[in-house]
């Protein structure tokens, strides 16, 4: 059985004091209750041992938004792998859609990005994506086994044990847009083909493969009923404790 997986990505959203606020909040909210699910929560760096104090017993997981490819040196402003795992971070996001769209990260970035995640010991939540014109143009399925190709070559069998796959249609993020259950489970397929084809079948059953995409209490259960998907990547819908531990217990 794959992992069933509810991770929420604060974004630039939080300081330290709110911070603990929301994470202890959350962690309240599922104590003592039976939960289907592993718990991720992506808060900005600056927010992150807040966020870790207030989780302190809890099951709940804290991931970085990001990390330079880099374990130290002359790279102002920069974080690395290394730092994330001082702070207590078991995860990290790697090439969200926010990353090579407004950022400008492009593959070769990423795939070293990949590599410093693998190497420190961090469980990367890969991202794939497509525009709004590449899936009209249908080339969604294109993009996304470029993307993949570009990061995961090269990588060994145990390093994709340890790898997440968040699959999050450009169009759908923030926009309230979402993909409908039969569009995720598609691209959820596909993005399982491509797997096989660069590792094997075994990798492509076990690999967790997420939807994000303006999730919300209302359609999350619908999205993660759907074949293939694995769990979600929230946005907006995680910056409240009441609508993200209504996803959670949708799990």
């Amino acid at each position: 059985m794959r992992k069933r997986i509810v991770a929420g990505n604060w974004k630039m959203n939080m300081n330290h004091a709110e911070g603990a606020v929301l994470a202890g909040a959350l962690a309240g909210g599922i104590a003592g209750k039976p939960v289907s699910c592993e718990i991720v929560i992506f808060p900005p760096f600056t927010t992150i041992p807040a966020v870790a104090g207030a989780l302190e017993g809890s099951t709940i997981a804290v991931g970085g938004q990001d990390l330079f490819y880099e374990d130290a040196g002359a790279f102002t402003g920069e974080i690395s792998g290394g730092m994330l795992r001082g702070l207590g971070c078991s995860h990290v996001l790697v090439g969200h859609s926010e990353r090579r769209h407004i950022i400008g990260e492009g593959g070769v970035i990423l795939a070293r990005k990949m590599r410093a995640a693998l190497r420190d010991g961090l469980i990367p939540v890969f991202c794939v994506g497509e525009l709004l014109d590449e899936r009209e143009g249908g080339r969604a399925a294109d993009v996304v086994a470029v993307q993949m190709r570009e990061c995961l070559t090269g990588t060994s069998d145990e390093e994709i044990a340890r790898t997440v796959i968040a699959y999050e249609p450009v169009w759908a993020i923030g926009t309230g847009k979402t993909a409908t259950q039969q569009d995720a489970s598609e691209m959820h397929a596909v993005i399982r083909e491509i797997l096989q084809h660069l590792f094997n079948k075994e990798v492509a059953e076990h690999t967790p493969v997420l939807y994000g995409g303006s999730v919300n209490p209302g359609n999350a259960a619908e999205l993660m009923s759907a074949p293939g998907v694995d769990g979600v990547l929230v946005g907006g819908a995680s910056l409240k404790a009441p609508s993200f531990l209504d996803i959670i217990f949708a799990s």
